[in-house]
């Protein structure tokens, strides 16, 4: 035998016109012969009766566009990326790439001898005296980091200058 919604989804078929032949007959047959497909179908038949007479789908109100974009224009765009980012955290590693540079420089510069004199000349610079293994603290992986993130930071600011750029050519 068929549960009540196996009943209702072949009745839904054949009023709807879904079924096929072979399922229109069955459906046909057990409508004449049985009084439980009957009362399902005299349900079904009123509410699709009572849906195709009844509007569900309202018309929208002419004005139905502008008060959207009334209620849209209530809202608050969100902020610019420049707002809420700290620039003294940015300051604060630029500087420290820029002082790190320089230390580097002066630490460079420190072992020129300036006393020599020499014929036009570039000083002599003689780091071998001081024994310092130099492998230890500047091989590739530390160099190559250091460059990355020189790289990384000069695109930044490389950036930053572009779209202070492109901001002065769209306001003008």
């Amino acid at each position: 035998m068929y549960t009540r919604e196996q009943i209702e989804q072949h009745i839904w078929d054949y009023i709807d016109g879904l079924s096929t032949p072979g399922e229109k007959q069955m459906v046909e047959k057990l409508l004449q012969s049985d009084q439980q497909w009957m009362s399902v179908y005299r349900e079904l038949k009123g509410l699709n009766a009572l849906i195709g007479e009844t509007d569900l789908l309202e018309q929208p109100s002419l004005r139905f566009t502008k008060n959207v974009m009334e209620e849209v224009a209530k809202y608050s765009v969100a902020p610019a990326t420049r707002t809420y980012i700290n620039k003294k955290i940015i300051y604060g590693i630029a500087a420290f790439f820029i002082i790190t540079i320089i230390g580097f420089l002066i630490y460079g510069i420190s072992f020129i001898n300036l006393a020599q004199t020499g014929s036009g000349t570039l000083p002599n610079l003689d780091i071998s005296k001081y024994n310092v293994n130099w492998s230890k603290f500047l091989n590739a992986k530390v160099v190559n980091a250091f460059l990355l993130l020189d790289v990384v930071a000069g695109l930044m600011i490389l950036d930053r200058y572009l779209r202070r750029k492109k901001d002065e050519q769209v306001q003008a």
